[in-house]
Order: structure tokens, then sequence, then C-alpha cells
């Protein structure tokens, strides 16, 4: 159980029911996007909201293997990469852009904002939040708030046996005391090591 004032981290049924939900609602596109980028790359709601279409395609339109979060879209100005490398973020990312491609045209602009709101212009950090808030809201995920998807993946990462430096690193944490703290116990594993001691 995560502890009090910490986000939820949801389970396996409650992860599927999340994007299940976001894909069947308005902009099904864009939030399934921004789910991935949540709960795949760990960003926190403040660097999805100042990422601009530029910084995933590159100058022939197609989606780049990584792109830089400037010291500016980072929290605590420590610049990081982010590798949109997985087929979980890169196919509802290609899926969104496409889709605005088509629809805006001409119009479509690679300095605009990666996510638009429904009034067409960017969302801040905390219209992300509240967003992502929702999102969780609707698929009946009490707890779950814009940093459940950062935990989910700093504890799905650990529990696959990643390095604590490595996990650091991709969570943009200055040192490995910071990526501890979003690492949501997992009972299962710790009664299986407490049964294995000798």
């Amino acid at each position: 159980m995560a502890r009090r004032g910490k986000a939820r981290v949801p389970t396996t049924a409650e992860l599927k029911r999340l994007f299940s939900e976001a894909r069947a609602g308005n902009y099904a596109l864009r939030n399934a996007a921004l789910l991935a980028m949540s709960y795949k790359l760990g960003l926190r709601a403040k660097e999805i909201a100042a990422l601009t279409v530029h910084d995933v395609l590159d100058e022939r339109g197609r989606l780049r293997e990584e792109c830089t979060l400037t010291a500016r879209m980072a929290k605590g100005g420590f610049p990081r990469a982010v590798f949109l490398t997985s087929p979980s973020v890169r196919g509802p990312l290609k899926g969104y852009l496409d889709n605005r491609r088509e629809r805006e045209g001409i119009l479509f602009n690679v300095a605009a904002p990666l996510f638009k709101t429904q009034k067409r212009g960017g969302f801040s950090p905390n219209t992300m939040q509240q967003l992502l808030h929702r999102l969780h809201e609707r698929a009946g995920i009490v707890g779950g708030r814009s940093h459940s998807g950062r935990r989910w993946y700093c504890t799905e990462l650990i529990s696959k046996g990643i390095d604590l430096k490595s996990v650091s690193v991709l969570m943009g944490h200055a040192c490995v005391s910071s990526t501890i703290e979003y690492v949501q116990d997992n009972p299962q594993k710790l009664r299986r090591i407490s049964a294995e001691l000798v």
C-alpha cells in the first residue's frame, strides 16, 4: 500500500483499465500518448506539458529515438535524455501525431506544444496534473495522480533488475536516494525473500 501523501502505483489490472478508459474517451489518442509518456518513460507532468512536437519529431517528420529534456523543462534544472525506443511509447505517440497532422493539415506546426488542450493551447504543468488526475479517477484508481506513472515506471525498472544508478539517470534524479523514495514496496517479493532466507 502506498504511503500517505504519495501517488499510488496502480496494479497491472488497474493500469490496463486506465489505458483502456483513456483510449475510449474524448481525446483518446492524445490521452493514450501522454499516459505512455508518464508510465513508460517516467516523465513528470511538468515535462510532458513542456514538450513540443519538434522535441519528438526529426526534420523529416519521423519519431526520434531520443529527445532531450532541457534544464528549463526538467525539475531542478537537470537536463536529461529520454529514449523513445519502446513500442509502447512509439505506437501511441505515432498514432496521435499522425492523427494530429491529418486534422491540422498545413497548420501542423512543429514548434507547437506536443499535447494540446481542448482549446488548442498548450497545457501548463498544473492543467497537465489535473488531466492525469481525472484520467485516474475515471478509471477508478483511488489515489492515482500525476506522479503515479513515474512511481510505476521506477518500480517496474527496479523489479526487472535494472541497477539503481541507471534507474536514477532515467528518472532524472541527482542522487539515487531520491530514486529509492519512488519505488513501491512489493509484498509478494518481500514474502519470497523472507521465505528463501536460511
